[in-house]
């Protein structure tokens, strides 16, 4: 047995085939399977900056307002730059070190590329 892909809106494992498309019983969605193919293909995340840019691994950052750290009391100030950046798949989208604060997670719709 041939297992179908996820409904790409709710998430349902519960899909099936009519014909050339995939529909889901729950939320009525239907899709072509050509579509599912290129969706499967993909796969790989895509992060951008507050500007729209494409982000990767060791990039280097600038952070476009302040920021109040949670425990510290610190700000990391508008402008700061962060060299070397990681990529992950979390709320916080990058994990990264900041002189004078050590390491940390940054959420990339609060930076911009350099």
């Amino acid at each position: 047995m041939s297992t179908l892909p996820p409904c790409p809106q709710c998430n349902s494992e519960f899909t099936y085939e009519d014909g050339g498309q995939y529909v889901c019983p729950e939320c009525a969605h239907e899709w072509s399977a050509q579509a599912a193919a290129a969706t499967a293909d993909e796969g790989k995340r895509v992060y951008r900056d507050s500007a729209g840019n494409e982000l990767q691994d060791g990039d280097t950052v600038s952070v476009i307002k302040d920021l109040k750290l949670k425990g510290s009391g610190g700000v990391v100030k508008m402008g700061t730059k962060v060299k070397n950046i990681r990529l992950v798949d979390s709320d916080h989208d990058i994990d990264c070190k900041i002189d004078g604060f050590g390491a940390m997670s940054l959420k990339t719709e609060f930076v911009k590329k350099v």
